[in-house]
């Protein structure tokens, strides 16, 4: 058997996985070199990236190249397990559970007790309550092991459980900072996490998608609504309306302004449509209407601009809504109520548009 170098020692038992301090007799070491150890990690690297990002065929093929690659070139069931645990991983990127399933028993033949095997494992197991169990299970013997906070975070996620899952990453960043990678891969899931956080788990599945987005159509903001309070009663007297019928209620009430341009002080004469993008303006209308009619006091609606043309020489408290601006009443009030923040403590900035998950929060304080 070859004389390994300590650090070539250490260096493979880190990519197994093991945290503990005790012996691994599961582990053989022998042949692995340098050079096979950081193939290895560069195997990892690409895998873990495909996984976050989403893979093309194209993208598959060559890190399927890269697998096979390393395929017999070290005489080590360490270096071997761990081989065919990514391999594993990459053939449930391409739709084959089958010979994942097949990778995974090989790994466990060799090491049973590597960190990537039991990813492999937990990926394999299609229910999401099942999986979560798992991890914690595993979680148990290996506290240390990011890759483990990483799954939890995952798998949290998908149960909607956004809180803990923000907790999950953050630990699993802080453990893993050896390899940044994962951090760069995992990142977006942990910010829409934290976004999320306020969701309960058992929220509407239709509400925790559209709360996700970027941007909101008028149609996202009605289910918004609709799913998540008793605001519309006024109009479907709890009847289950599709969004459409509620939108072009609200457009015939006003509750939907025809343009969403605070700057404009005549409204055009083309309806708008439910695809349209809202804006922080449209938003500000339409809470502002909406809160008017339930608390059956339409004086809301007029209550700013009337104050302020008694004022001489007025000036609007929000530098980028003007006193002539139809939406001056709207954004006054919400800013004032707490439905909507001044980004920069100054500025409303209108023309931005608004997230799924910063309705929610502003239709909740409604």
């Amino acid at each position: 058997m070859k004389r390994i170098f300590p650090f070539l020692v250490i260096a493979l038992l880190a990519f197994t996985g093991c945290q503990s301090t005790g012996p691994r007799p599961d582990i053989n070491i022998s042949m692995a070199d340098e050079g096979a150890l950081q193939s290895l990690a560069e195997l990892e690297e690409a895998v873990v990236r495909l996984d976050a990002a989403g893979a093309s065929s194209e993208a598959l093929a060559g890190v399927r190249r890269q697998a096979a690659a390393l395929q017999g070139t070290v005489a080590d069931n360490a270096f071997e397990a761990l081989l065919a645990a990514w391999s594993g991983r990459l053939y449930l990127m391409e739709g084959r559970s089958s010979d994942a399933q097949r990778e995974y028993r090989r790994s466990q033949s060799l090491s049973p007790l590597n960190i990537p095997s039991q990813v492999l494992s937990f990926r394999l197991e299609p229910d999401l309550s099942r999986r979560s169990s798992m991890i914690d299970r595993g979680l148990e013997t290996e506290r240390s092991s990011g890759e483990l906070f990483i799954e939890r975070g995952r798998v949290l996620f998908d149960l909607n459980r956004f809180a803990e899952s923000v907790a999950a990453f953050d630990t699993a960043f802080v453990l893993l900072v050896g390899k940044p990678f994962y951090e760069d891969a995992y990142r977006v899931f942990r910010d829409k996490a934290w976004e999320l956080r306020n969701l309960q788990q058992g929220t509407d599945t239709r509400t925790v998608a559209i709360a996700g987005q970027g941007e909101i159509t008028w149609r996202d903001l009605i289910e918004i609504t609709k799913n998540e309070t008793d605001l519309f009663r006024f109009i479907t007297a709890g009847r289950d309306w599709p969004a459409e019928t509620i939108f072009a209620q609200l457009l015939d009430r006003a509750f939907i302004p025809y343009i969403q341009d605070a700057a404009l002080t005549e409204w055009p004469s083309s309806r708008p449509l439910s695809s349209e993008v809202v804006l922080r303006s449209g938003a500000a209308w339409f809470l502002w209407h909406l809160n008017a009619e339930n608390r059956a006091n339409r004086g809301l609606l007029t209550r700013y601009s009337a104050r302020l043309a008694n004022t001489p020489n007025a000036q609007s408290p929000i530098p980028d809504i003007s006193l002539s601006s139809p939406f001056i009443d709207s954004v006054l009030g919400c800013v004032e109520s707490e439905f909507i923040s001044l980004p920069d403590g100054r500025n409303f900035m209108p023309n931005t548009r608004v997230r799924g998950s910063d309705f929610l929060a502003m239709i909740r304080k409604l």
